[in-house]
């Protein structure tokens, strides 16, 4: 398998226009933010579509499809996890929406890290939890957090399995070990990982994952949370409303244990299936080339920027832990929001500048915002190659359009671009 070639086909823009005029191949590098939809997965979604109607409670042919269809992603979504026999699957809105809904359920104490992301965080700052600033070294964090947890015990401890600001793995396996020693559940968020790695919550020791599927080629508004079930099922619902319950009288109700008890409301059946769809196209890679596919275009990736003066990287850790396809930079000269406004203006480069919903961690590591590259299962080497060239001129030239900071954000200050013709139809217009 080839850095030359995709892992899988996702769904593209042929060409995007350029500021100065003309246009040009994206380059997509936005996958830690959002992944686009693998084709298999739109396809999917769109042979679903003709068939979609109420599930668990409709009597048609469209209501049977739909419910088997939805019962199939949750199941499938279970064996490709490696979940427990007894352990629930919850599909919810994202990640965010899981880690509120655990957050809910958990009966005691949280202990987190500062480097995690919002989702992870401000649900557990919220009650109280324990925030532990991680140290320098990778090597350290497992004899930190087993301290922590043997000072003072806790009910569970969460954390993100790749950090989603510079790609750098965390010792999953190691933390859950240190936690089940100390009497404690381990959560972990793996938004991140699901994407870049098959995940086994048995052989891991991970009592509850969480993830969305728009960061797993499946942007259609689901995601999951996956794990033990009695706290669960002890906990009140997360919505009140139908689907959740058993029976209702005034002044009764019987709530449904199970995974139904956390997803009142129609549910988003489209969303689950296309997350379930998603999960088996990763799974079907040859896993040994896909990580060698994903290796060369990370170092590649590490070894432009490197190569670039006036860039300076960004490590939560200094010795050199296993990381992703994701970097954060700085370059001299210029600041993270101009420079991603020029590279897609100017290159059809699509990055992501800011603190990534990871202030703290952004805040410890560096001084201002930063430029994140992030890479996925439709990235190439010409994509490295043609963000080494744009940064290089940039450096050497600067912009060649004007730019200005509009409402908080940099904006060329002449922009002819036009918006696709069905979007420009809708009425809406590009700020």
């Amino acid at each position: 398998m080839s850095a030359h070639q995709p892992l899988l086909e996702v769904v593209a823009e042929p060409s995007v226009p350029l500021v100065l005029g003309g246009d040009t191949r994206p380059v997509y590098l936005d996958y830690a933010a959002t992944a686009p939809a693998l084709v298999s997965v739109a396809a999917r979604v769109s042979a679903l579509l003709p068939h979609l109607a109420s599930v668990n409670r409709g009597a048609g042919w469209g209501s049977q499809l739909s419910t088997a269809a939805y019962d199939h992603a949750r199941e499938t979504v279970a064996r490709l996890l490696d979940a427990r026999a007894d352990d629930a699957v919850v599909f919810t809105r994202n990640t965010t929406d899981a880690l509120n809904l655990l957050a809910k359920v958990t009966p005691g104490e949280a202990v987190l890290l500062d480097l995690e992301h919002h989702a992870n965080l401000l649900p557990w700052r919220r009650r109280g939890a324990r925030i532990l600033t991680a140290p320098r070294r990778a090597g350290e964090l497992v004899a930190q957090v087993d301290a922590e947890l043997a000072r003072r015990p806790a009910a569970l401890l969460t954390v993100t399995a790749v950090t989603n600001v510079t790609g750098e793995v965390l010792p999953i396996a190691d933390l859950a070990a240190v936690a089940h020693a100390r009497g404690a559940r381990i959560a972990v968020d793996a938004a991140q990982l699901v994407p870049h790695r098959r995940v086994s919550l048995a052989s891991a020791g991970i009592d509850y994952l969480a993830f969305s599927g728009h960061k797993a080629y499946a942007p259609f508004g689901a995601g999951v949370l996956v794990g033990r079930s009695d706290w669960l099922d002890a906990a009140e619902p997360h919505l009140d409303g139908g689907g959740a319950v058993g029976r209702v009288r005034l002044d009764e109700v019987e709530w449904r244990s199970g995974p139904a008890r956390h997803e009142a409301g129609t549910p988003n059946v489209l969303g689950a299936i296309a997350l379930a769809s998603a999960l088996q196209a990763l799974d079907s890679l040859d896993q040994r080339a896909r990580a060698a596919h994903e290796a060369a275009l990370r170092d590649a990736l590490l070894t432009t920027l490197a190569g670039i003066d006036g860039v300076r990287i960004v490590s939560a850790f200094d010795d050199g832990t296993e990381r992703l396809g994701v970097a954060a930079f700085q370059l001299e000269g210029i600041s993270s929001g101009q420079l991603a406004a020029v590279l897609g203006a100017e290159y059809g480069i699509s990055v992501r500048s800011g603190r990534f919903c990871a202030h703290p961690l952004v805040d410890r590591l560096s001084d201002r915002p930063l430029v994140r590259v992030s890479l996925g299962a439709g990235s190439v080497i010409d994509d490295v190659t043609a963000l080494g060239e744009a940064l290089h001129s940039i450096r050497s030239h600067g912009p060649r359009a004007d730019y200005a900071r509009i409402d908080g954000t940099w904006r060329p200050v002449t922009d002819t671009r036009q918006a696709p013709t069905w979007l420009a139809a809708s009425g809406i217009r590009i700020p």
